[in-house]
């Protein structure tokens, strides 16, 4: 992933929409804060606050069944607060037709730690990748404040489908999960970052292969967490 950008991607459920169908406006808040606050961690290596935001407009809905895409990339560091512009992006499954939903600027503060480094070069993902990232909240973990092998299993299973569905702009559904290996557990807190690549097209299923990396946001410890394999078909 790109130093200074993390991307978030989701899908709109009936659960995240008003009675229009369309992406309550906090829901789609809530995201762009959440890529601002891992985007300033990444960058920063310190514990943020969110300090303020631009005017926010909101140009276009997102429709229930959509992939929502929230993009946070630094854009502005000072001593010890920065600035993440960030866009969300609705795209439309099978029709790949993509559109600005709303955009922003977050301001940051780091709450300690010394001057915050200056901003990097931006480099590419690598070809062909999905890269998505989250964050672990508590009610996501377990007694020991580790995320649920469930959760995880459900992270890696959307991260197969989006790419999947991406690489085809068919109507995809798993058919099968593969090996399914977890190596190290994540931690309450951590940042995870699933990275998804389809290794094998037929006529009408695709290979897809996933990882689940964890990454401490003070330390920039990363590991991987687990790896899987999934076999997606087109309906």
């Amino acid at each position: 992933m790109m130093p200074g950008v993390v991307r978030l991607i989701d899908m709109v459920f009936p659960g995240d929409t008003n009675h229009h169908g369309t992406l309550f406006g906090g829901v789609a808040l809530a995201h762009m804060d959440k890529v601002a606050f891992l985007a300033a961690s990444r960058h920063g290596r310190a514990p943020f606050v969110t300090a303020a935001s631009d005017r926010i407009d909101f140009a276009a809905p997102a429709l229930k069944g959509e992939l929502i895409e929230a993009t946070g990339r630094v854009v502005r560091v000072g001593t010890r607060s920065l600035d993440v512009e960030v866009e969300l992006v609705a795209e439309a499954l099978l029709s790949g037709e993509r559109r600005l939903c709303t955009r922003g600027r977050f301001t940051l503060v780091a709450r300690e730690g010394g001057p915050l480094p200056a901003l990097a070069p931006a480099q590419a993902d690598p070809e062909g990748m999905l890269v998505m990232a989250d964050m672990v909240f508590p009610p996501q973990t377990n007694h020991y404040g580790t995320l649920f092998g469930g959760d995880a299993l459900r992270m890696l299973g959307k991260a197969a489908f989006i790419a999947s569905t991406r690489d085809t702009r068919k109507v995809m559904v798993m058919a099968a999960s593969e090996r399914i290996d977890f190596t190290t557990p994540i931690r309450e807190g951590e940042m995870i970052e699933l990275a998804a690549r389809v290794t094998m097209r037929g006529n009408r299923s695709q290979r897809v292969r996933v990882e689940l990396w964890a990454e401490d946001l003070l330390s920039a410890e990363r590991r991987r967490a687990a790896s899987a394999e999934f076999v997606m078909v087109a309906t």
